[in-house]
């Protein structure tokens, strides 16, 4: 059994998933959500040095039409409704970036109004830590979510109603 003649220079053979986490991952856009310095980060990773565009990154201002949501900078509580807000209107699938200290830990404001880590209220993908975090730490945090988007299954399935995406553990 099995393909008998060549297939020719033109064939590719591939599974649908993998065609579909290839341009995923190839172009995400995440939503421009700075909070503070790390926002500074943020901005040069998309300026001419580091051109994020090269890497199919466009930040895009509205949720709806985002699939990513980078978190740079401290979360306070009075935020963080907002945040919630944002990322609850992101389509599905979408994918969280915890960039800098004060993002995914709290950083050094121990104090009652900031949240202690993004990832108490929200499903982190990837943490940035740093204070703040190079632009290439950045760049570095979009490869490592490439890769895991690479490893999902379904995304195709889940995307048409048949099934749930299953992510890698």
């Amino acid at each position: 059994m099995g393909v008998e003649n060549t297939l020719g220079n033109n064939v590719i053979v591939t599974s649908l998933d993998k065609v579909v986490n290839w341009s995923r991952s190839r172009s995400m856009w995440p939503m421009t959500f700075g909070l503070a310095c790390c926002a500074i980060e943020m901005m040069a990773a998309g300026a001419a040095r580091f051109d994020l565009d090269r890497l199919g990154v466009l930040f895009r201002a509205s949720p709806r039409q985002a699939d990513l949501i980078i978190i740079a900078g401290t979360v306070t509580k009075k935020m963080l409704p907002v945040i919630k807000t944002v990322y609850e209107q992101m389509p599905e699938p979408r994918y969280v970036i915890a960039m800098g200290a004060c993002a995914c830990s709290g950083g050094i404001f121990d104090s009652y109004s900031v949240v202690q880590g993004i990832d108490e209220e929200l499903p982190v993908d990837v943490y940035v830590p740093g204070c703040p975090p190079r632009p290439e730490g950045l760049i570095y945090g979009l490869n490592k979510l490439q890769e895991k988007i690479m490893k999902e299954r379904n995304s195709f399935g889940a995307a048409i109603g048949i099934g749930e995406r299953i992510s890698p553990a």
